[in-house]
């Protein structure tokens, strides 16, 4: 039974390293668009996003593979999510522009 738990301790710890991932890396897009020197933004995001899910993977898996998987699919659905979450802002920002 305390397997289970962490597992979905995990799991929900995947979706917040992916959702800072992600939603990381679609602020970066928004502000380097408007910058003089779009390459700054990019490469220090990459370096700090990485940086922090690569340490985030290796606390929360503990040298355990089941817990890396978990871990992974959360991250994977927090890309679901902030895709979606995306795509129905931009869409929204379009049909507000074209009325």
């Amino acid at each position: 039974m305390q397997e289970i738990s962490f597992l979905i301790f995990t799991f929900a710890a995947g979706i917040m390293v992916g959702g800072f991932f992600f939603g990381g890396l679609w602020w970066t897009t928004k502000k380097a668009v408007l910058s003089k020197k779009p390459v700054v933004w990019f490469m220090g995001s990459l370096f700090v996003r990485l940086g922090v899910t690569i340490t985030a993977f290796y606390f929360i898996s503990q040298n355990h593979w089941e817990r890396m998987l978990v871990c992974l699919l959360g991250f994977v659905v927090a890309r679901t999510i902030i895709m979606r979450m995306t795509q129905f802002q931009e869409a929204g920002k379009i049909s507000n522009k074209g009325g």
